[in-house]
């Protein structure tokens, strides 16, 4: 249906809702799909007809569209069948039961069981979670706001939710305008016409009597009449839709918009349905764009003469259908004011800045070079010269083509979207990736020989939700890389050089667009079957494809060869140009680009100039030539915030550019780096003067933001290859290095945030197994009895977020039936016992065992659902399977790893490799592989797919140290990096090849063994406990010690005194919180422990040299071991 047949059907729903045909407008509605009226479903939810609600659903969503249509129809169906059961009338309840929650099943049979257990209660307000349940209409209610909040995130509903704004008796007037119209092709008009039909054209009657003829063929100059105007008679304006030109094409261009992250899929209990993605079946219907992009210009200045002598006089009555708002903005909100200039040693090619830290800049240069800048302080932090890494990966052509060649620029720079990683594409063949190690250090990754000739773009993006790169090139491919280097995909259909890539999702769909330096714009799936789009850019231009900040805006820029430039928003339901921006005025010899910002604003580089433009309005909204000097096409970019403006300069440099909030955000970076560095200047002054009394004039220590003269960022005074600003030479010659940086030891409760977890401590008991929830607001505990305890934090004015907090102390959560959450330990020496425990993704349920069989818990009753795999052998370790909670890791005493189906309650297969009891395992779906570990100090890799071992690797230990003792093992989030934790050391692997990157033994200030580590939610700290009661947060990427706390802040020092070798059995990371873990100690206590608020972080990372050799208090910087060169 065409552009103009909707809007058709929205003129006659106007109709018939101001002629009061209730029914047909909400038939119409339904049937044609184009409008979802919220009112009249909430009249409906609240009437409590729920047929007629399903029924209006299902001309905009089916129950297996996606999660949100299923969570939109489970809670319909749940709200009735818990009506069914309230009024007593099972027979209905049965129905419902049967007939509309069976389909449920096949996602989550546990759900549909709960929910069939049901109808044994005589209330089934005696369920514990629908113990809060009121009455009927406030059920209604409840559920409604929880319909609507998922129907707005719901993607098929998107752009159906609000009315356009239309003057009223909208169909009339343009009838009316037709007759006319048609009045005035007549042969003999009459002053006052006497119209009785619309079903044939109008016409005059003659003078005598009879009709005149139809329509009369009259000379053009007789009337002014555009040619491009089609006659609104006989539905002429709304011709049958466009032959479909591609069969294949990407559904409206991936027309189901980003889900609002912020609806949560709660239902009844706390499970949720998971949705198989079938990324195929919401290919459903492809769309032709329209060859223009407008559909019908109407606009000439005859015609609009005469339509202003026709056009009858307005109305000022809206249709009160509600209209979507958007935040007020003026002009004051575009970064337009200068704030400084800095330098490159060569013209600046691409850059980003980082996603978080909205100060941090990544510029790439045209000599090769990438440069990381904290603009706030105008201060270059790092710096990367182009060097290939290792010749011998690089295929044999590169290798001959280098030294004849031009020098080799960066084509691109980009941050991935955590912050972690940077990605760097050059102008021929290479593509590298660095770690970026906060907060000033880049460190060598990957390189990858990625394509032939010139990689023209890079992007980061997230196939089967793990972080990828995506590449494209003069070889006409796109390739998608995996962070080892690892080719994923390849992608072939292009017939000229790929120009660019914009990599997005849609719901659970992953797709990448590219666009060739022909003008063609394809679209693809991570798979192998070809592109899904195949369709021409305006101007047939080499163009650059962005996404709005939220994701739901698509736009496109570029040049043609012809110079002339096309700005412009896509239509993604219709796959065709929604609207063209105006404002190039001059033909450009290259192509202009353009950037996003604030959901709000598009700015592009021309002519020495910054353009803006209201996303929302098509003309020129301002410009700037940011006090001259810009390249020709200047390169634009904003920062998240869209406070700042990064623009190129001629002199090889480039602008900063901002608001006043941007002004502000710049001023905030200065002076916090001046703060820090005025004390230890104050205190050596003293020093030097031999006076406790001060007196700084502060004209001394002013920074000018105009000055090029900044502080630097890093305490011990050493420039950090800031080579193009000069600093200040009292911070040289005066601040005390040795004291530059200190290790942050934390020896007393008062440094910390710290919680108590209550209960009554058993000090025969110890803590061997500590989990937070996956939600973040509980904390799970598993004592050597084989009794598992269970905190939860609440939402409340204390803790308003309802998460894991040190700053509130939780409720110590027991069922109402009294029951613990006991493991089946008869017959079990406890003494010998290794406890072991797993909980599922959507803390449903937990599994455990201490020596005997296997328990599966309901996290809500803590009844025992079954048991399975009794001794012997003993369960050591339990892990679920990351893509199927039915399929459970299981490590055993006797060395061997069962791969168990709960759901059918058989053993897949056995592993054999170890020589000892399993005492790790992690899973890695990036590489496709389980790592385990055991008491034997070996590693095994087993694939995935067949079970099968691929390698074994013995762990490095001291000389002299036999291979003894338990060894953990945990994946980094990259899902490649390795933990590995034994009381000898810890050290990192890299996996795809099981080779060691780093290793930190213990000594100096932490020399006892390692009783456990773990990594920080976001993998930058490693927490790791000791046998002497200290706990170390380390770097995760060097191991190097940022902070040490010391048993003395866990316990009393009534406690501390007769402590009996108490030390911290256990650390768990918070799944949310990067700074906050929680300890398992030896007497049976568990504690939460955060930095105070005023660090926000557990130390400082050391630098690499800080000049005053070791101590004991930084001999860890040292106690850094690198086995292999990190290129």
């Amino acid at each position: 249906m065409t552009s103009l047949s909707r809007e058709l059907v929205f003129l006659i729903l106007q109709f018939l809702e101001e002629e009061k045909f209730k029914e047909s407008v909400h038939k119409l509605e339904k049937e044609s799909g184009f409008f979802f009226n919220m009112k009249y479903f909430e009249e409906k939810v609240l009437a409590g007809e729920w047929d007629e609600i399903e029924k209006y659903l299902s001309g905009f969503t089916k129950v297996d569209d996606n999660r949100y249509s299923m969570k939109i129809f489970f809670e319909i169906r749940k709200q009735k069948y818990l009506e069914a059961l309230d009024r007593q009338d099972k027979k209905s309840a049965v129905e419902i039961l049967v007939g509309d929650l069976k389909v449920f099943s096949t996602f989550n049979e546990e759900l549909y069981k709960e929910i069939t257990q049901l109808l044994t209660l005589n209330n089934f307000r005696e369920n514990e979670q629908l113990s809060k349940y009121g009455d009927t209409k406030t059920a209604r209610g409840i559920m409604l706001i929880e319909l609507k909040k998922l129907i707005e995130a719901n993607p098929l509903f998107r752009d159906k939710l609000v009315f356009p704004n239309l003057k009223s008796s909208r169909l009339r007037t343009l009838i009316n305008q037709s007759l006319n119209w048609q009045h005035q092709l007549c042969k003999n008009p009459r002053p006052n016409p006497d119209i009785k039909t619309l079903f044939t054209d109008h016409s005059c009657a003659l003078p005598n009597g009879p009709l005149a003829p139809g329509p009369v063929n009259l000379p053009v100059a007789a009337v002014a009449k555009p040619a491009t105007y089609t006659s609104l008679g006989a539905l002429g304006a709304f011709p049958p839709a466009a032959a479909n030109a591609n069969a294949n094409a990407l559904a409206g261009w991936m027309a189901n918009a980003s889900a609002s992250s912020s609806v949560q899929a709660a239902v009844a209990t706390a499970l949720t349905i998971p949705v198989p993605q079938n990324q195929v079946s919401i290919l459903k219907h492809p769309r032709t764009p329209s060859s223009a992009p407008s559909m019908v210009d109407y606009q000439s200045a005859d015609h609009e003469q005469l339509m202003k002598r026709l056009r009858p006089a307005p109305s000022l009555e809206e249709v009160t259908y509600p209209t979507a708002r958007q935040a007020p903005w003026s002009l004051d909100d575009l970064p337009r004011t200068v704030a400084m200039t800095l330098h490159e040693g060569s013209s600046v090619t691409s850059m980003d800045f980082h996603p978080f830290q909205h100060t941090l800049l990544l510029v790439g240069c045209n000599n090769g070079e990438i440069a990381l800048w904290e603009v706030g302080l105008r201060d270059r932090l790092d710096s990367k010269s182009f060097k290939i890494w290792d010749k011998t990966k690089c295929s044999l052509p590169f290798q001959a083509s280098v030294p004849k060649d031009a020098p080799i620029s960066v084509s691109r720079v980009t941050w991935s979207p955590d912050g972690d990683f940077v990605g760097v594409a050059f102008t021929k063949n290479l593509i590298h990736l660095y770690a970026f190690i906060g907060p000033s250090e880049l460190t060598e990754r990957i390189e990858v020989d990625a394509h032939i000739g010139s990689v023209n773009d890079l992007a980061f993006a997230h196939p089967n939700k793990q972080l990828c790169i995506v590449t494209c090139g003069d070889d006409k491919l796109i390739k998608v890389w995996d962070l080892t280097g690892r080719r994923l995909f390849e992608f072939e259909g292009h017939e000229a050089p790929v120009y660019s890539i914009c990599p997005h999702h849609k719901e659970s769909i992953q797709f990448v667009f590219s666009t060739a330096v022909d003008g063609k714009i394809k679209a693809w799936l991570y798979d192998s079957i070809g592109s899904r789009v195949d369709y021409d850019a305006p101007g047939h231009c080499s163009t650059r494809m962005l996404y709005s900040a939220e994701g739901s805006r698509l736009f496109s820029c570029g040049t043609s060869k012809d110079g002339e430039s096309f700005l412009v928003e896509w239509n993604e339901s219709e796959g065709a140009i929604k609207r063209t921006y105006n404002g190039f005025r001059k033909k450009s010899a290259g192509v202009v680009q353009f950037d996003t910002a604030q959901n709000r604003f598009l700015a592009a580089g021309e002519d020495s100039q910054i353009k803006f433009w209201d996303m929302d309005n098509i003309n020129l909204l301002a410009s700037t030539d940011a006090d001259g000097g810009l390249q020709g096409l200047p390169r634009v970019r904003f920062n998240k915030e869209g406070n700042l403006l990064a623009v190129t300069t001629l002199d090889n440099g480039y602008k900063i550019l901002a608001n006043a909030s941007g002004l502000r955000s710049l001023r905030t970076v200065e002076t916090m780096a001046f703060e820090v560095l005025r004390l230890p200047i104050e205190f050596a002054a003293a020093k030097a003067s031999g006076s406790s009394a001060v007196n700084i004039n502060p004209a001394n220590c002013k920074v000018e933001r105009s000055s090029p003269v900044r502080p630097s960022p890093i305490l011990n005074g050493v420039d950090p290859m800031g080579r193009n600003v000069e600093k200040p030479r009292i911070v040289e010659d005066v601040i005390d290095r040795p004291k530059s940086w200190q290790l942050s030891e934390i020896v007393d409760p008062v440094q910390c945030r710290l919680a108590a977890m209550p209960d009554n401590v058993d000090s025969s008991t110890k803590v061997v197994r500590l989990l937070y929830t996956n939600s973040g607001a509980g904390l799970l505990a598993l004592d050597s009895n084989g009794v598992q305890k269970l905190w939860k934090w609440y939402r409340n004015e204390q803790n308003p977020t309802g998460k894991a907090t040190a700053s509130v102390v939780p409720q110590h959560w027991q069922p109402s039936n009294g029951l613990l959450m006991a493991n089946d330990i008869s017959g079990v020496k406890l003494d010998e016992a290794v406890p072991c425990i797993a909980l599922s993704k959507n803390d449903s349920y937990v599994m455990s065992a201490c020596g005997g069989k296997v328990s599966l818990f309901n996290m809500m009753t803590f009844k025992v659902m079954t048991t399975f795999m009794p001794p012997p052998p003993a369960s050591t370790y339990l892990a679920f399977h990351p893509q199927d909670n039915n399929i459970i890791a299981i490590g055993m005493e006797d060395s061997t790893i069962h791969i168990y189906n709960v759901r059918v309650d058989e053993v897949k297969s056995k592993l054999r490799g170890h020589q000892k009891r399993i005492s790790g395992l992690a899973f890695s779906t990036n590489l496709n592989i389980l790592v385990s570990s055991g008491a034997d100090a070996q590693l095994c890799v087993w694939s995935i797919d067949s079970w099968e071992k691929r390698k074994s690797v013995p762990l490095q230990l001291p000389a002299g140290k036999a291979p003894v003792g338990d060894t953990r093992v945990q994946f980094n989030t990259d899902q490649i990096r390795l933990l590995v934790a034994h009381e000898t050391q810890l050290a990192i692997y890299d996996a795809s090849k099981m080779e060691r990157i780093q290793q930190w033994v213990p000594q100096d200030v932490l020399p006892a063994p390692i009783s456990n580590a773990c990594y920080s939610c976001n993998s930058r700290l490693i927490y790791a406990t000791f046998s002497d009661g200290n706990t170390g947060v380390f770097d995760a990427d060097s191991l190097r010690l940022r902070c040490r706390i010391a048993l003395s802040v866990y316990l009393s020092p009534t406690a501390l005194n007769g402590s009996q070798g108490v030390y911290p059995v256990v650390a768990a990371a918070h799944p949310l919180d990067p700074n906050q873990f929680a300890v398992g100690l030896s007497d049976g206590s568990v504690k939460v422990i955060e930095p105070i608020e005023s660090e926000g972080k557990w130390g400082t990372n050391p630098p690499l040299d800080n000049g005053i050799g070791r101590t004991a208090s930084s001999s860890t910087t040292s106690n850094h071991t690198t086995d292999q060169s990190q290129r």
